[in-house]
């Protein structure tokens, strides 16, 4: 689709002064019908509304089987005999998830580094052209729930603890994903900001914190056209968020004039009359309540067919406006690898984070960049995604050990360590009775394989068996005990990314636990299935980890330099138990830095990481997890081809005791089913300032490798928002990119809860050497309100107001008033 039809598209989906709002930023008239097309009803969907029998409109509000799967999340069937195609749904908040290769895009918690909207606008398009590409119609994406936890094992899927960035990025994405033709789902509405007991953890908020919190980027999202929502597993306030009516319909729909359907999270439906009733249109992945329990409740009077009609409006409604019902829309384009990326090239450079950097460590140049230790698991591996449904099938993806030789170029000497063994060694001979093969256990079709012998350990140790396998995994006992049970429900399906499987694509699955010296029974049954299997055993001890982190060390000593990989593999369904590198990293990390003070850390983690070795590194890079790219990028951030651009987005913590949710179980994860919001309006970085805490990295907080200046502030009164222009100038010797952050006080008229300072603004420029430019950056009006309780609404924050300007929520240089 061209850049003009696709802008066409989206101005097609907004009505009245959202549509106008966007064409004018967007550079274009918004159509003429666009104003009313929202007010009027929509006279093909009314035809069909008429023609379709109960059972028909009923299919139309549940998921299905699909016939003809593409490998996406969900399906839901169509009506041929109307020409009500299908839709197919798919997982997508860093590329497209199907049983195909797609571009492998860096998470979204390293696109929102870049502080760049434009950049997430592009990122939305690769997503929504591939989607089409890839057969589906619907992403099940962005997310758009705020990090408020540092353990929550989705925060790299979503973008920032701060309301205004999170509502920025969001609404730049879902323009993106939408001008391709693809129908964006917001997600998950509201509240979920952990995985720890999410299908049942009731979250207690107050009316302030909700709306001027969370809500703010579900709100942007909706003004920004998305035709989807989705609603979240957990409680809100006492009630399940999917049949939560206040949520679903008073601030959606009525107060947000949202004109799309909403659709469960899987499985997180828990009644028939109450969730329609409520607002709810469709449930995910099947229809135990919307499908013949809502047929009977309608034919049995329990419901009145009108609210069928209405969820069947709002989904044929936005096929319509996406040309699904008439055929209108374009064709379904090819995949352009190639584009995708470059995209993904440019996000992740774009959001590399430089946490620290002494004496001009980065970049690599002269004799630090000709020799080289390279060390870590995930250096000679490509780390590309997070687990669960965020996990996608690259195109191709480099080990940053082969990018790093590449850019360093004939004549440099890179070498490898290992430093931690994800896989696991062999078990060591004689070690386990006859019967298992060394390498590799093939299991005929059909056939069951059992195995009964013992295991003798010589010392007292800690061991972790590792087991590789294809199709069902085999029954490992030791001693009785189960190693490698079945997780419940979605915990199976969603069990990780990276270390979750081997190089040669064997899926993996760990277990680690104390073994005394001696004999110890093991019992294995592996069923071949129809194509058969293969699984293998593995070990690692306290012995073979400190010969392996020993080895690492004396490759950092003989190296003019070590750039030392850690990793932190977080999926869905799973939240974090420490800010700690896992397994024994630390250690790692502390012998490298020891054998060799010039060594870099590169993190490939999903969240803030404590770091209790910091002052003993050079430099520490935060790459997140960076996409197929990655390598490629990393490499160019290391050696100094480009300049690190990305700033913080959450709050990096000094250890597991210093944050929001820290020390009070009520807060996170919860006590008796009941999370408690109680930081109110003071979340993420609001807090540290709140209760004077020192962070670990504040947010906004990036190094680049020249420097800045930030001059002559002036800040003036337009209309309702505030216009902040100063002059930043670029002092060093480098190209570089800065980003200057705007912070506002709280307005002494009002008497409600305010945070010390605000983010009210920000604006991502790169400058040349010497260069200077005189920018400005506009505060609206709704960051300088605040949501009354009592008036149940925004009001104005008026009086003396503080405005700020500087590089991160804590390095704040620039500071004058204005009255409001």
């Amino acid at each position: 689709m061209s850049h003009t039809a696709s802008r066409r598209s989206v101005l097609r989906l907004l009505g009245g002064a959202t549509a106008v709002a966007l064409a004018a930023t967007a550079g274009g008239p918004a159509p003429a019908r666009a104003a009313v097309r929202r007010a009027a009803a929509n006279p093909r969907v009314e035809r069909l509304l008429t023609r379709l029998t109960l059972d028909e409109k009923i299919s139309l509000l549940h998921g299905a089987p699909d016939p003809e799967s593409l490998g996406q999340a969900g399906y839901v069937p169509g009506v041929p005999r109307l020409g009500i195609p299908p839709l197919r749904l798919a997982d997508g908040p860093a590329g497209v998830r199907v049983a195909r290769r797609a571009t492998a895009l860096p998470a979204p918690v390293l696109l929102a580094a870049a502080f760049d909207p434009d950049l997430a606008r592009r990122y939305g398009r690769v997503i929504g052209r591939e989607g089409r590409a890839l057969g589906q119609d619907v992403l099940l994406s962005p997310m758009v729930n705020l990090i408020r936890t540092p353990y929550a094992g989705r925060n790299f899927e979503t973008f920032s603890e701060d309301p205004l960035l999170s509502a920025d990025l969001v609404a730049a994405q879902i323009r993106g994903i939408q001008e391709e033709g693809l129908i964006a789902t917001v997600k998950h509405f509201a509240m979920n900001n952990q995985e720890k007991d999410r299908e049942s953890v009731d979250v207690r908020v107050d009316e302030q914190t909700l709306n001027e919190v969370e809500l703010r980027g579900f709100e942007a999202a909706v003004g920004a056209g998305a035709r989807a929502a989705m609603g979240a597993y957990n409680k809100v306030n006492g009630t399940y968020a999917c049949e939560n009516a206040e949520l679903l319909t008073g601030v959606l729909r009525d107060r947000w004039g949202f004109q799309g359907w909403v659709m469960t999270d899987w499985y997180a439906a828990h009644s028939t009359v109450a969730s329609l009733t409520a607002g709810l249109d469709m449930e995910m992945p099947n229809g135990k309540y919307f499908g013949t329990a809502l047929r009977n409740a309608v034919r049995g009077g329990g419901v009145p067919e009108e609210y069928v009609d209405r969820s069947v409006r709002r989904i044929l409604g936005a096929m319509d406006d996406f040309g699904l019902l008439d055929g209108s829309a374009p064709p379904r384009p090819r995949r352009d690898p190639a584009a995708g990326a470059a995209v993904a090239l440019e996000v992740a450079k774009a959001g590399a984070t430089l946490l620290r950097n002494e004496d001009g460590t980065l970049p690599l140049t002269g004799p630090a960049a000709r020799g080289i230790a390279v060390i870590g698991p995930t250096g000679s591996l490509p780390f590309v995604s997070g687990g669960g449904s965020a996990h996608v099938v690259p195109d191709h993806a480099d080990s940053p050990l082969h990018a790093i030789r590449s850019r360093a170029g004939k004549g440099a000497r890179v070498t490898y360590a290992l430093g931690e063994d994800l896989f696991g060694k062999p078990l060591p001979k004689g070690a386990l009775s006859a019967g298992l093969a060394p390498e590799a256990q093939r299991v005929g079709a059909g056939r069951t394989w059992t195995y009964d012998g013992t295991l003798t350990v010589g010392d007292d140790d800690e061991w972790t068996f590792v087991i590789h396998y294809s199709g069902k995994r085999p029954t490992v006992l030791l001693d009785g005990t189960e190693l490698f049970p079945v997780a419940a429900g979605l915990a199976e399906r969603f069990a990780g990314g990276l270390v979750s499987t081997a190089p040669d694509g064997l899926e993996v699955r760990r277990a680690t636990l104390g073994l005394t010296a001696g004999a110890h029974r093991v019992e294995i049954t592996a069923q071949g299935g129809a194509a058969g299997q293969t699984f293998r055993l593995r070990y690692a001890t306290g012995a073979t980890r400190a010969q392996d982190v020993a080895e690492a060390a004396r490759a950092a000593a003989a190296a003019h330099s070590a750039v030392l990989f850690a990793y932190e593999d977080a999926t869905e369904n799973q939240d974090r138990t420490t800010l700690a590198l896992p397994g024994h990293q630390t250690r790692l990390v502390e012998a490298v830095t020891a054998a060799n003070p010039r060594t870099t850390v590169v993190l490939n983690t999903s969240s803030s990481t404590a770091m209790p070795w910091l002052e003993r590194t050079a430099a520490v890079l935060q790459m997140y997890y960076p996409g197929q790219e990655g390598a490629a990028a990393t490499a160019a951030v290391l050696f100094g081809d480009c300049d690190p651009g990305g700033r913080l987005t959450q709050t990096f913590p000094a250890d597991d005791d210093s944050h929001p949710v820290a020390g009070e179980p009520l807060r996170y994860p919860g006590v008796d089913g009941v999370q408690e919001y109680s930081e109110g309006v003071h979340a993420g970085h609001r807090w540290y300032d709140a209760q004077g805490v020192r962070p670990l990295f504040p947010f906004g907080h990036g190094l680049s490798y020249t420097s800045f200046a930030h001059e002559d502030l002036a800040v003036e009164r337009t209309g309702d928002g505030l216009e902040v222009t100063f002059t930043v100038r670029n002092t060093g010797r480098r190209d570089g990119v800065d980003v200057p952050q705007v912070y506002v006080g709280p307005s002494p008229d009002l008497r409600i809860e305010r945070p010390v300072r605000i983010l009210g603004g920000y604006r991502r420029l790169a400058l040349a050497a010497g260069q200077s430019r005189r920018i400005t950056v506009r505060v609206d009006g709704r960051t300088l309100s605040s949501w009354d309780p009592q008036r149940h609404g925004w009001v104005l924050g008026t009086g003396r107001r503080t405005v700020w300007v500087g590089p991160s929520s804590r390095d704040l240089r620039l500071r004058t008033t204005v009255t409001v």
